[in-house]
């Protein structure tokens, strides 16, 4: 009788031993998976879609903004893109640029494949939503995508109001304004991501869908430069202007190095406590950047502005910096 409660006992052991054993075994295989990220990034580097690449135009060189034509180029501009327009359909009733077609910032996935053969423009207030949205479209097969730079501020002086409206310079005086050499750059670990997929394009392809749903993520210099503390700031000058034009205290300065191919991008935090705030001169190369960047997994923020908007009337620079005679005067149409 006692020998037959132990065997009883010991089939009732058997189904817990095999789901222990599937437990384990499934344990051991996670841990030894590539990490979705890394499969997402050798899919970018083998594929001409690092960082460089996404600015600078994959293979053909094509930079990711293109400014306003000349009057006399006009019609030869508006027949080569197809133009989408990311503004407000009131703004767009207001006035736009002709053959525009006005979409959601959330639907320029869908509208893309519209554009057929021809190059896309994305147009935007100021240049920098529509370089955030440019970054995402190229990253998701549309290579020869461009932003209008200065967005309708530089098209025609009606529309001008978002650049004329917010340039300034808090830096001055500003003690958080600092002269001193960038800090040394640090070593971190990769971003980490999740996906059910094992394949890297469409690992990319989620990732892109994700970060245009979540909008262009965004913060002011006013607010970084009150509480630099706050943001692992990151200035994307060149080493000369880091040091003349002044930066935010203690703003690393990762730029050249910024590249999967190199593993220059572990220089940034990716822990979910870092909010990586990066500055350029107008806004919009740090809005490229930050797209690039959330869609890596790191918890990125273009600040908006730039340069133009911390510190315009710096006399240590003239290239980018917005006034009221950038706008041009070509045709609006409503």
């Amino acid at each position: 009788m006692k020998k037959l409660s132990l065997f009883f006992i010991g089939l009732l052991l058997i189904p817990s031993l095999f789901l222990t054993s599937c437990d384990r075994g499934d344990d051991l295989i996670d841990s030894e998976a590539t990490p979705a990220f890394t499969l997402m990034k050798d899919y970018l580097v083998s594929n001409n879609l690092d960082i460089n690449n996404i600015l600078a135009g994959p293979g053909d060189a094509i930079k990711f903004v293109v400014g306003e034509p000349a009057e006399t180029d006009l019609n030869a501009f508006l027949s080569k893109y197809y133009i989408i327009d990311i503004r407000s359909s009131a703004s767009y009733g207001d006035g736009h640029i002709q053959g525009a077609k006005n979409v959601a910032f959330t639907d320029i996935l869908t509208e893309a494949p519209k554009a057929e053969s021809k190059p896309i423009l994305v147009v935007c207030y100021t240049g920098q939503t529509a370089c955030y949205a440019t970054a995402l479209l190229r990253l998701y097969g549309y290579s020869n995508t461009q932003a209008l730079k200065w967005g309708m501020s530089g098209w025609n002086s009606a529309t001008a109001g978002p650049w004329n409206s917010n340039i300034g310079s808090p830096a001055a005086g500003n003690s958080n304004w600092s002269y001193s050499t960038a800090p040394p750059n640090l070593v971190f670990s990769d971003p980490i991501i999740t996906s059910f997929s094992t394949d890297g394009s469409q690992i990319l392809k989620e990732r892109v869908e994700q970060v245009v749903a979540d909008g262009f993520k965004t913060v002011s210099g006013g607010d970084v430069l009150a509480s630099p503390n706050n943001y692992f700031v990151n200035n994307y000058f060149g080493e000369a202007d880091y040091n003349a034009f002044g930066h935010i205290t203690n703003a690393y300065r990762i730029k050249e190095t910024l590249l999967l191919s190199t593993n220059g991008y572990q220089s940034l935090d990716p822990s979910s406590n870092a909010k990586i705030a990066t500055y350029c001169y107008t806004g919009q190369t740090s809005a490229v950047l930050t797209a690039y960047l959330r869609v890596l997994g790191y918890d990125a923020y273009s600040i908006t502005f730039g340069m133009n908007g911390l510190y315009n009337s710096n006399n240590a620079w003239v290239s980018n910096k917005w006034s009221a005679s950038v706008s041009k005067n070509l045709p609006l149409v409503n």
